[in-house]
């Protein structure tokens, strides 16, 4: 990378060869710096400004940027042996897998690793289909699994759908949390229902207590598989190790990313039971991935569940994320007319405005005054904060400060 780093530069180089509607949101977003470091927390750009990481990726940062332990494992594994023949068994791939085994709920056995949050929800998707001989799906309005065909047909909101139409045929969309309306879409022509246990992209959207376990039910009356999509939800970020902990549900198959790589590799798996995995017995190669796997992200992923135990991140969640959530809180309700809602489990915490011109406006007030935050996808309403675990006390009460000094700042220009 040559010494010039400086946000002019950078946002040409957007205009002219990566995204230019992308660099212009961000810079009408307030975000007008280049990163160039990370550490922690915390994001460092080219002029010195430093940003409390507080989407984290989303939820990649689980850890932190940067974590030691983790980038340690990655550079040793470096130094040995980058990526895989893949001819030869590779034992790194080997103890990820089973260190993946040990920790996901249940009977969940058999990894399939891979390069991202999508590759492993359209590795689900196949193998339920195949495992089943089964057509159908049933899947969530609102739903967010990634933008790659399958994924996105899975998916919940049009705007990022229609473009592409007709997407893969079979996919039947019902509300989020309603049990009478899951149980009439499902029959015995559905392979799979795939669902998130909080919908992040929807705006932290968290089901009635019982629905995920309504959902095992139904999916067993009618023989077809369950899938959850923990990608966002996963290694601790709720609260529980595993979104689906809360109600005591275990998955025919759940997908992983984001915080499985440590913040350091992009990885992507999704681990089924064992007998899902018969898929595999007549073809061992009738799904593969050239660089998933590969040891350099199993040596982040090894070191990711090792950072999990260690720093017991579900309890650090659980306590932050309860701290975050009452700041919010007491913040919104000196502002009934601009917040609509606060929610959130663990560190996956929502503000909900009316409008979604004041979610922007109080994105660029955090921008600010040096904190990330931004929207979901699915719902441009919600501000939503997902900081890492490592995130301190004294770093969340300037969070819930600085959103009370930006929804007063927001207020002002509304009524200028």
């Amino acid at each position: 990378m040559s010494s010039d780093v400086s946000f002019d530069l950078v946002y040409r180089r957007y205009q002219d060869h990566v995204n230019p509607g992308m660099a212009q949101l961000v810079r009408f977003m307030g975000f007008d710096a280049a990163e160039i470091e990370a550490e922690g927390c915390y994001v460092i750009c080219a002029d010195g400004r430093r940003f409390l990481d507080c989407l984290g990726g989303p939820g990649v940062f689980t850890f932190g940027h940067r974590p030691a332990a983790i980038v340690g494992a990655v550079v040793a594994q470096l130094k040995r042996m980058p990526l895989s023949s893949h001819l030869l068994l590779n034992p790194v791939m080997a103890e990820a897998a089973e260190r993946v085994a040990a920790v996901t709920p249940g009977d969940l056995e058999y990894v399939f690793f891979c390069n991202s949050g999508a590759e492993a929800v359209e590795g689900a998707l196949k193998a339920a289909r195949m495992y089943t001989g089964r057509p159908g799906f049933v899947a969530a309005e609102g739903a967010f699994h990634g933008k790659t065909f399958g994924a996105l047909s899975a998916s919940g909101r049009d705007v990022y759908k229609r473009p592409f139409e007709p997407l893969l045929p079979g996919f039947v969309h019902v509300t989020f949390g309603d049990v009478d309306a899951l149980a009439e879409a499902v029959t015995r022509e559905t392979a799979a229902v795939i669902l998130e246990p909080i919908q992040c992209e929807n705006g932290i959207r968290i089901p009635p207590d019982g629905y995920l376990t309504a959902a095992r039910e139904i999916c067993d009356r009618h023989g077809a598989l369950l899938i959850l999509d923990e990608i966002q939800t996963g290694f601790g970020r709720t609260g529980r190790r595993w979104a689906c902990d809360w109600d005591g549900v275990v998955p025919d198959i759940v997908t992983l990313g984001k915080a499985l790589g440590g913040g350091v590799m992009p990885v992507g798996a999704f681990v089924a039971r064992p007998a899902v995995w018969k898929i595999f017995e007549e073809n061992p190669y009738i799904h593969t991935s050239t660089f998933g796997g590969n040891p350099l992200a199993c040596a982040a992923a090894i070191a990711a569940i090792s950072e999990m135990e260690r720093l017991d991140t579900p309890a650090l969640c659980a306590a932050r994320g309860q701290e975050l959530l009452d700041g919010c809180r007491r913040t919104a309700s000196e502002y009934p007319d601009l917040v609509h809602d606060v929610r959130g489990r663990g560190l996956l915490v929502a503000v909900e405005f009316g409008d979604s011109d004041v979610a922007g406006l109080v994105i660029a007030g955090l921008a600010q005054r040096g904190i990330l935050a931004a929207y979901g996808l699915n719902n441009p309403k919600v501000l939503r904060f997902e900081p890492p675990a490592i995130i301190t006390r004294e770093e969340v009460a300037y969070v819930a400060q600085a959103l009370a000094d930006s929804l007063a700042q927001a207020e002002s220009l509304l009524s200028a």
